[in-house]
Order: C-alpha cells, then structure tokens, then sequence
C-alpha cells in the first residue's frame, strides 16, 4: 500500500504534433508527490519499432502500446522540442480516490499489465486514462460537454487530420460504412482534446468540479494550404492524362508504358484496402467510393483515345 502525503493527480493534454500519427494530440496523467519530490508522467502511449514483423502488424492493426514512466520534465522537454504545448488539468480528488488512482496506475504498469492492444479509436492513449478514471470515481462523472457529439467518425477525425489534405483523402479512402456512424458522448473521448474540454466540464453528481485547477486552449489546427490539397493533385491528374491522350490520338499511337505504373499502383491500392477490410482488425476500415476516383477518371481520359 501507498502512504499518501501530499499527492497532486494532473490529466496533462499534449497538442498536435507534425507527423501523422500525432497530429490528434496525446493525453497523460502526472502524478506529484511533493513529500517524496517525486513527479512522474503515466503514458499509455509508447510503443517501440523494435518489436518484429512490426509494420506487418500495424498494418493489420495488432499494434501493442504500453504504459510507460518517464519524469514529468521529460516528457514537457520532448514535447517542447516538437513545438508542442502541454497542457494541464489538476483533479479535485478526495485522499481516498487518489490513493485508489495511483494503486490502479501501479498495477498497470506490472509487466504482465503494462502492454495492451492498441485501437486507435475504441482503447488508445486517452481512453485509458479516463476509463481509469471511471472506474476509480463510478459512474458519477457528468459533464456538459456537447461539441461534436452526434457527429460521425469520419468528419471527426478529418478535423485533426486536416480537412481535404492527401492524408484526409488517404485515411477517407480505406475507411469504411462504420466510419460514418455518429457517436455517443463517451465515444468522442478517444481524441485528446474531447477529453480535455469534457473533464473541464465535469462534475461529480455532488457537484463538485472534476478539474480543481487548469490552463488549457482550443487545439490550433492549421488549415491546409490550397496548394496541399487533393483537388489540386487530381486537377493535375486530369489535365496530365488529357494530354497524353491527345497526344496519342493526334499521333495515333499508344503511349502504354504512361499507363502501366498507373495500373500496377491501383492494384496495390485495391489489394491493400481488401486485406484491410477482410482481414485487419482495425474497426473503420473498408471499401469507400473513394477508392475508384482516379482509376475511373483515368479510363474516361484514355478513352478519348481508345474510341476515336
């Protein structure tokens, strides 16, 4: 058992970073004990690209994430060196539900507890903080937190991502039916800044604030450059294959090997997204009109030529 003195539980909310994977924001907890001087941040968010056949298996969605332990001014000088601010929000917790809250983080991070499968919408970095906190507080968490709720998957994420970027056209592309259900309040929370805003709001059913102290801001989401979006790339697209096919209808000509890389790309695309939807298990995955955009309007430029 832990001898609680002066233990201060922080939720500490990371903002985007450049890379895709951490453009949706991170979410930790941070445990101070001013008696001990000990200040260390729980994160359910390492992983290591060391474990084997790995791509293989994120790809497939077997990805294993595990808590880890780094000191608090660690973890703030990483994400300051990314450009990331780090924000903060101090628990108004009873003695008992920190002890439990700390108890509960221990045993996570046992060796046999501290690896678990990643899903990047249903169990990832902010949803095992706050369902720890549920399960500690019971279901006396309420929040008055509305934004987005009802809202579908898809549209969410594309917020993060990056609304009509080559990425926004990617992860649209292999997602699936399912991505277009709506969610419920608690299904929001998988995205760092949900949860941020919703523990901002919550009360337990005493009505006692959740938060005792904080300082936090909207994320700041860039929007894309007119230059970076997909509709100037398949403008490209479009003016490159009417060329060439005028060109080959004037020289009445063939030009195949134009094509061929074409071909071989949208098969590996087409294989790709049937492995994904029949055998991954990653939960919005799966065919999308999307995916027959450019091979359709590439067979309606070449078949300028090819009926002449």
């Amino acid at each position: 058992m832990f001898k609680l003195l002066v233990i201060y539980i922080s939720l500490l909310t990371c903002t985007p970073g450049q890379e895709l994977y951490s453009r949706y924001g991170h979410t930790a907890i941070r445990v101070q004990d001013t008696e001990k001087h000990s200040d260390f941040v729980f994160n359910y968010g390492t992983f290591t690209f060391n474990t084997d056949h790995f791509y293989w298996k994120f790809v497939k969605g077997d990805t294993y994430y595990q808590l880890g332990i780094d000191p608090t001014s660690w973890f703030i000088e990483e994400n300051t060196l990314e450009n990331r601010t780090v924000y903060e929000q101090r628990l108004n917790l009873t003695e008992e539900q920190t002890q439990a809250i700390v108890e509960a983080l221990w045993k996570n991070f046992r060796p046999e507890n501290r690896s678990y499968l990643y899903n990047f919408v249903f169990d990832n970095c902010a949803t095992r903080p706050y369902y720890l906190l549920k399960n500690v507080l019971g279901d006396s968490i309420c929040s008055t937190y509305s934004e987005w709720e009802g809202v579908t998957y898809r549209n969410y994420i594309q917020h993060y991502t990056g609304k009509n970027s080559w990425e926004d056209f990617a992860i649209n592309m292999i997602f699936g039916p399912r991505a277009d259900q709506p969610m419920t309040n608690e299904d929001r929370l998988f995205l760092p800044e949900a949860l941020m805003f919703f523990m901002q709001d919550a009360t337990l059913t005493d009505g006692t604030p959740l938060i005792k102290e904080s300082n936090i801001e909207p994320f700041v989401i860039a929007p894309t450059p007119w230059y970076k979006t997909w509709y100037v790339g398949l403008v490209a697209f479009i003016v490159f294959f009417l060329t060439i096919s005028l060109i080959d209808l004037r020289r009445d000509k063939w030009s195949w090997y134009v094509d061929l890389p074409f071909v071989i790309l949208y098969v590996l695309l087409f294989a790709i997204v049937i492995f994904l939807t029949f055998f991954s298990i990653h939960p919005l995955v799966g065919f999308n009109w999307r995916l027959f955009l450019f091979p359709l309007i590439h067979l309606c430029l070449r078949l300028i030529y090819i009926v002449r």
